[in-house]
């Protein structure tokens, strides 16, 4: 794939990017994004296809966890699994009030 500017930012979750867009985000070829998504790996398979800003972190993750560390995809989908849920648990617990360290 010929290097391509990568795009950085905020995405509301009001919009939504399409495959070609969440591709050029993750500056991945869109056959990347189907294979994970097919595997069951980025997200359910809904038509037409739509990503939100979860979707595209947690794309970005998968990406960074496979690059970084070689790992294949099913690998690095369990890696972003528990950053997520680490992530929701720290959530709960400043909802709750209780200091997390």
């Amino acid at each position: 794939m010929p290097h391509t500017e990568i795009v950085t930012g905020v995405l509301l979750d009001e919009v939504a990017l399409d495959l070609d867009e969440l591709a050029q985000a993750c500056s991945v070829d869109a056959l990347w994004i189907v294979e994970r998504i097919e595997a069951g790996l980025l997200c359910e398979v809904t038509q037409p296809q739509r990503f939100s800003s979860a979707e595209l972190l947690r794309a970005r993750r998968l990406l960074a966890i496979e690059r970084d560390f070689d790992a294949n995809p099913e690998l690095a989908a369990l890696v972003v699994d528990l950053i997520e849920e680490v992530g929701r648990l720290k959530a709960r617990l400043r909802k709750a009030g209780i200091d997390e360290k």
